[in-house]
C-alpha cells in the first residue's frame, strides 16, 4: 500500500552504483523465476500470435538485448539523455542479435517466425550481459553516467509486469504470491481538494532519473474537486453489472448464485473487497455514467496523490484517467526514441501502479499508457464527483 510521502520508486531514481547493481541482480532473478514458470506451463513455450502478447523466449532475449544495447554496446552511455541513439555499436555477446530483438525494427508478428536461440543459450547471454552491465558501474557517478543503468532496470521491471499479466491471459499461475491482488479494507471516502494551481510535469533540469514523457512543466489551474480516497472494489462495481445485465468483466463469471474469478486455470470465489481490475476504460466510463461520477484527470489524480499522501491510497491497480497521453510543453525525446513519442495518439494516461508492479517502479509521476480497450492489463479506476 502506497501512502508514504516518499514513494518507493523515488529511491531508485537517485540510486548510486552499489544500489543499482543490487537492483539489477534482483530484477534478473525475478525475470528468470517468472520465465521458468512459463517453461513449466507452456510446452515448447508456444503461444498464439496475438497483438497483446509476445513469444516468451523473445521477451527474455529482448530484455538482455536492451540492457546490452544501451550499456555495454553504447559508446555514448556516459552522456545519459544527451546520448546519440544512432551511434555505431560493436557486436554484442551474440552476433546478429539486433535482427532478433530490436523491438523498434522487428515487427510484432515477425517475432513468432524468428530462429531464436534456445532457452539455455538465452540464459547464458543474459548472464554475460548482466555481468557486463554491473562491471560498467565501477566508478560510475552522477545522473548522466547512471542514466542508462536506471533505464535498463526499469525497462526490465516493465517487462516483468507484462509477463505477470500475460500469464493470466494465457491461463496459468506463476506460483508467486507477490504478484496477486490483495483485498482492501479502507473505506472509500471523498477527499475534498480545494481549487489550486499546480505544476504538471517535472523539471528537466532536476536531479535523478525521469522518463522523457514526465518532463516539461506546465501550470494547471484546477477547480475544486472531490475524488475517491481509493479505487473501486468488486463489491462496488458488480452491482452495476447486475443492474445493467451487461457482460461479465474479464476473468469473472457468475455461477451458482455467486461471482467467481479465474486465477490461472482455476475458478475461485471472488472476494468483494478486492479492487475491481482488468477493466477497460469503456467499462470504467459505463460505471461512472451509471453512478453519476466521472474519471479524474491526470492533473487531479496527481494533485490528490501529492497533496493528500496520508489519505490517497494507490498502488493496487493501474487507474484509468480522463486525460489523453500527450507530451508536456517542450517535450524532447530521450535516446530510447520509441518509448513515448509513437504513442501520443490520444490513448488515455494510466496512473498509479498495480499488484503486479515492482515496488521500485511505483512513482506518482510515472505515466503509463494503454489503449482504452485493453482489459488484460491489471487496471481499474477511482472516480470524482461530477
Amino acid at each position: 500500500m502506497l501512502q508514504a510521502a516518499t514513494p518507493p520508486g523515488e529511491a531508485i531514481r537517485h540510486a548510486d552504483a552499489a544500489a543499482l547493481a543490487q537492483a539489477l541482480q534482483a530484477a534478473r532473478a525475478d525475470t528468470l523465476r517468472t520465465f521458468a514458470a512459463y517453461e513449466r506451463a507452456l510446452p515448447g513455450l508456444q503461444v498464439p500470435c496475438r497483438p497483446d502478447i509476445n513469444p516468451p523466449l523473445w521477451e527474455l532475449g529482448h530484455i538482455g538485448w536492451f540492457q546490452e544495447w544501451w550499456l555495454a554496446r553504447n559508446p555514448e552511455r556516459a552522456r545519459g539523455p544527451a546520448a546519440d541513439p544512432e551511434a555505431a555499436r560493436p557486436d554484442g555477446v551474440r552476433a546478429g542479435a539486433d535482427a532478433l530483438y530490436n523491438s523498434s525494427r522487428v515487427a510484432h508478428p515477425t517475432r513468432w517466425t524468428l530462429a531464436l536461440p534456445s532457452p539455455a543459450a538465452t540464459r547464458d547471454d543474459l548472464a554475460r550481459q548482466l555481468e557486463q552491465s554491473i562491471a560498467l558501474l565501477e566508478g560510475a557517478q552522477g545522473d548522466a553516467a547512471l542514466y542508462f543503468h536506471r533505464l535498463a532496470l526499469l525497462h526490465e521491471d516493465m517487462h516483468h509486469e507484462a509477463a505477470v499479466y500475460m500469464a493470466q491471459t494465457l491461463g496459468f499461475e506463476l506460483d508467486d504470491e507477490r504478484w496477486l491482488p490483495r483485498p482492501l479494507q479502507q473505506p472509500r471516502r471523498p477527499l475534498a481538494c480545494a481549487a489550486a494551481d499546480m505544476l504538471l510535469g517535472r523539471d528537466p533540469a532536476g536531479p535523478g532519473f525521469a522518463f522523457d514523457n514526465e518532463l516539461g512543466q506546465q501550470r494547471v489551474s484546477l477547480a475544486a474537486f472531490e475524488i475517491d480516497s481509493r479505487v473501486l472494489l468488486w463489491g462496488e462495481y458488480l452491482p452495476f453489472v447486475e443492474a445493467s445485465g451487461g457482460p461479465a468483466p474479464r476473468y469473472l463469471r457468475h455461477a451458482g448464485g455467486r461471482w467467481q474469478r479465474r486465477l490461472g486455470g482455476r475458478w475461485l470465489a471472488l472476494d468483494p473487497q478486492e479492487p475491481a481490475v482488468h477493466l477497460s476504460q469503456h467499462e470504467a466510463l459505463a460505471w461512472c455514467a451509471w453512478a453519476g461520477r466521472r474519471l479524474p484527470s491526470e492533473a487531479e489524480w496527481l494533485h490528490a496523490a501529492l497533496s493528500r499522501p496520508a489519505d490517497f491510497v494507490w498502488g493496487q491497480v493501474w487507474e484509468w484517467t480522463a486525460s489523453p497521453f500527450a507530451p508536456y510543453p517542450g517535450f524532447r525525446p530521450h535516446p530510447y526514441r520509441d518509448y513515448s513519442a509513437p504513442w501520443f495518439d490520444a490513448r488515455p494516461v494510466l496512473k498509479g501502479a498495480s499488484f503486479a508492479t515492482q515496488p521500485r517502479l511505483r512513482h506518482p509521476h510515472y505515466r503509463n499508457f494503454f489503449p482504452g480497450h485493453r482489459s488484460d492489463v491489471p487496471v481499474g479506476f477511482r472516480t470524482c464527483s461530477c
